[in-house]
């Protein structure tokens, strides 16, 4: 949950998830479902979705109990060296070093390190000194230093500099400077997508829904239908669910950012035109009811959509 999020966005999320799944088979046995639906509102969903499968792995290959091998661990979805390293430090005092955005830049500013960490050269050199810098003993307590002292002093906007234990081997503050390390990652223009997302309602106020591809964005998650553009929607609809329906007013266009682009999303309210119609496949498909509470896994514009459909 802390790669991408912040702690304190974390901690309520973290705690219910636990109190759900409180050990490795707990979560290996739940539904995909469950799990995205304890995720929901934390973004970056393929994490949820390779913790699922970290823990299925764990239990299939390693009799469920957290392998301590950093080579196994690595090889687990969704971990990677870093991650792994930390993992293995902190739960078994184990000696591996770790590379995360917050030591990036220590060892940046330290270190007076020029080039975007990003590119594989200043990563590889950046791997390096962090090994060199690692400890023998008291593993977890430098690892947890190290993180925490560019979690809180050496931030990114305004670093507290005065209070830095390393002010007087900082090269950076030598420099005059330390904003000026890491060098940011090359700035490109996000490109604007946009999407319509038909808000279909049945004859028992129910809305049908469809669950996303396993892969790609919002992987897994529970969404309503989209369309590339409002023209023929009536006919596509038909075409492609079997049903007839009739459309209304578009709703106010939402945006929603991603890493690589924006979204905008065209919220397009109809009703089914005749009989109720029945789903062809109940678990890529469902007539939700939105008044009722139920452990899916949703986007947060689908989540904010649907609360917005709920009846007063």
């Amino acid at each position: 949950m802390l790669q991408q999020t912040r702690v304190t966005t974390v901690i309520p999320y973290y705690q219910r998830f636990i109190q759900r799944f409180p050990n490795i088979k707990a979560l290996a046995s739940a539904l995909q479902d469950d799990v995205l639906h304890y995720w929901t509102g934390l973004g970056y969903y393929a994490r949820a979705r390779n913790l699922h499968k970290a823990a299925q792995a764990i239990v299939a290959e390693h009799g469920g109990k957290f392998p301590k091998v950093l080579a196994d661990v690595v090889a687990l979805p969704g971990i990677g060296p870093s991650t792994a390293g930390a993992i293995l430090a902190f739960a078994f005092g184990q000696r591996h070093s770790i590379l995360d955005g917050n030591v990036k830049r220590v060892l940046a500013r330290v270190f007076a390190i020029k080039g975007y960490p990003g590119e594989r050269k200043i990563n590889e050199s950046m791997w390096e000194l962090a090994d060199s810098l690692t400890p023998i003993k008291d593993i977890a307590q430098y690892t947890q230093a190290i993180m925490d002292l560019g979690a809180t002093v050496c931030v990114r906007g305004k670093p507290a500099c005065g209070l830095c234990p390393l002010q007087t081997d900082c090269l950076a503050i030598a420099s005059g400077n330390a904003t000026l390390y890491p060098t940011p990652k090359p700035k490109k223009e996000r490109p604007l997508k946009s999407t319509v997302m038909l808000m279909l309602s049945n004859n028992e106020g129910e809305v049908f829904l469809q669950r996303r591809p396993p892969a790609g964005i919002w992987g897994g998650l529970w969404g309503f239908p989209e369309f590339a553009g409002l023209a023929d929607v009536v006919k596509q609809c038909e075409q492609r669910f079997g049903f007839k329906i009739e459309i209304a007013q578009p709703w106010p266009e939402i945006r929603h950012g991603f890493t690589h682009y924006e979204l905008q999303i065209t919220p397009l309210p109809a009703t089914l035109a005749g009989e109720a119609a029945a789903v062809m496949e109940a678990d890529a498909q469902v007539w939700y009811n939105v008044a009722a509470s139920s452990a899916r896994g949703f986007a947060a514009p689908v989540k904010l959509l649907l609360q917005k459909l709920i009846p007063h």
